[in-house]
């Protein structure tokens, strides 16, 4: 899909991890997080339009055996709230794992604990968009 970019989202209670693909479909690179709160939605119209974003990947946790774990309810009405606000399809990726991927990662490349938390929301929206990015090619 030229010039139709995908936005990969990492729903957490305080923050929202944000990627968008490049114009091609083929790579993730982040965004900063985005706060959970009032200046959510505002936040992410402003992205949708600037990035022309096309559809929405949100990473949808499950466990070893592909289930829903206890966090999927809460997404999933997320999920029901971006549709809504947004008129964008959304699509699920399974992103098991994926925080502790990222996080471990950073460690290894000796990223420091405070900016570690900076950035290991978006690094996770980025590892769900690459995901789907890799799995639709």
């Amino acid at each position: 899909m030229l010039n139709n970019r995908y936005l990969g989202l990492d729903y957490g209670e305080k923050r929202i991890g944000v990627a968008v693909s490049d114009p091609l479909g083929l790579t993730a690179q982040t965004r900063p997080y985005l706060p959970n709160d009032k200046t959510l939605w505002p936040s992410l119209t402003q992205i949708i339009q600037d990035s022309s974003i096309a559809k929405i990947i949100l990473g949808l946790p499950k466990n070893r055996l592909g289930e829903d774990t206890k966090k999927t309810e809460e997404i999933r009405k997320f999920a029901e709230q971006l549709k809504e606000k947004t008129g964008l399809d959304i699509v699920f990726q399974n992103e098991a794992y994926s925080t502790k991927a990222v996080e471990k990662h950073l460690i290894a490349a000796d990223v420091s604990r405070k900016k570690r938390r900076e950035v290991v929301d978006s690094q996770s929206a980025a590892f769900v968009l690459q995901g789907y990015l890799d799995r639709t090619q």
